[in-house]
């Protein structure tokens, strides 16, 4: 069975791979997990991530993020507290604002989800030569989500890291062609297919 290169380093990012990434996400507590995991790997690397993604769920109240906007110094200092916590007291305190930010959006568009998937009218984009390897860091979809985000005053959200969001949340489907999750998100999605100089 053949997989994306990127997740064989180990059970977890294979399980990671196989079970969750790219799969069409419309729970919102999903989309704030994904999202802070995101602000958190800011300068290291998603495995890492994934190896210590429980001990932010222990953190965090398992990414509720009504009770993470509530949180006040003494929660900063519990988490950067904890056993093979990042600390990055800029991160956490990113991870807080953020929900209170992802609050609000919410407020005016009912769900996360609605707001995220807006972008693409609900549709998961499939870019002409990504799934032949040919994957960019960031593109222009990205840039423009990314902009919008941090105008909404969300901190820690460059088209980068927007960009592995919508990987990760099923909006942008860059699995490759030969994986055996591609076509199975196929079946699972309303995919259209892009020209990568068409990529907004």
């Amino acid at each position: 069975m053949e997989r994306c290169g990127w997740c064989m380093c180990n059970e977890k990012m294979m399980k990671y791979h196989d079970e969750e990434w790219g799969v069409p996400l419309r729970d919102d507590q999903k989309q704030f997990e994904f999202l802070m995991m995101e602000v958190m790997q800011c300068g290291l690397n998603w495995n890492m991530m994934i190896q210590k993604r429980e001990i932010f769920r222990a953190c965090f109240d398992s990414f509720d993020f009504d009770k993470v906007a509530e949180y006040g110094e003494t929660d900063i200092e519990r988490i950067m507290g904890t056993e093979g916590m990042i600390r990055s007291r800029r991160k956490i305190e990113a991870v807080i604002h953020n929900a209170k930010c992802f609050q609000k959006i919410r407020e005016e568009f009912g769900t996360f989800s609605d707001y995220i998937w807006s972008f693409t009218k609900g549709k998961t984009y499939l870019y002409t030569g990504h799934q032949k390897g040919e994957v960019p860091a960031r593109n222009g979809l990205s840039d423009r989500i990314s902009k919008e985000l941090k105008k909404r005053g969300l901190k820690y959200m460059g088209s980068v890291t927007v960009y592995s969001h919508l990987q990760a949340c099923g909006i942008i489907n860059d699995h490759k062609e030969t994986c055996f999750r591609y076509q199975e998100l196929l079946e699972m999605s309303d995919a259209v297919h892009k020209r990568r100089d068409k990529e907004q």
